[in-house]
């Protein structure tokens, strides 16, 4: 069994006098339909306070969909501050899949009702920011910060693509939350894209499919 996201790097950074620390991390970067959600959480600096989140929270891709949405709550609950931002799929198309990332981590940053003092990222960074950071690789897997926020950015953005799966219906939105499935490419051949298709995405941008059909 693999280990946990742990505080090895909060530790470090609470040691060296930062208290605010954000931890960041977006979900539905890959995906070809709907918006790239990102999440910042800043969480108590006092591993005492964590002892119910540590061996729990980890990388929300290693976590089921049931432990995803108990410890959503349980993070919110405990959190100082969590902060929420999001890029539209039309935005993804103009900017790009990485600048998106950034702006919409940069936006959930801005939603903090607590200034952070550092910020922890999976991968990434943010060059317009001015608050100290750190890209960590695989950082989701190994901060809990950052772990905590990639459980907010995906159950937010999960319970969202639900929420599309009635207004567009036939693409199955509240099944596989707008990646590339089997079953989401044939319904793409079937129907064409809908407003929440990413048009730079392939097979999208490569015209492998009809993109004469739109559903409003």
């Amino acid at each position: 069994m693999h280990e946990r996201a742990g505080l090895q790097f909060e530790l470090a950074l609470w040691e060296a006098g930062r208290q605010a620390i954000a931890g960041v991390d977006e979900a539905g970067r890959g995906a070809l339909a709907g918006p790239v959600v990102a999440a910042a959480v800043i969480l108590p600096s006092h591993p005492g306070a964590l002892a119910p989140l540590v061996g729990r929270v980890d990388d929300s891709k290693r976590l089921t969909p049931r432990q995803r949405e108990l410890l959503f709550d349980e993070v919110s609950a405990r959190a100082l501050a969590v902060g929420v931002g999001r890029c539209e799929a039309s935005e993804i198309d103009r900017l790009g899949i990485v600048p998106a990332t950034r702006r919409a981590m940069s936006l959930a940053l801005a939603a903090l009702s607590l200034r952070p003092d550092y910020i922890l990222l999976d991968y990434l960074t943010l060059p317009g920011i001015a608050c100290p950071q750190r890209g960590i690789p695989h950082g989701d897997a190994l901060s809990l910060s950052i772990a905590a926020a990639s459980i907010i950015a995906k159950v937010t953005r999960d319970r969202w693509m639900v929420g599309q799966a009635s207004v567009y219906g036939g693409y199955g939105f509240d099944v596989h939350k707008g990646y590339g499935t089997a079953s989401h490419r044939e319904a793409l051949e079937q129907l064409g894209p809908c407003a929440q298709h990413r048009l730079s995405f392939a097979p999208l941008a490569t015209r492998q499919l009809r993109l004469d059909v739109h559903v409003d």
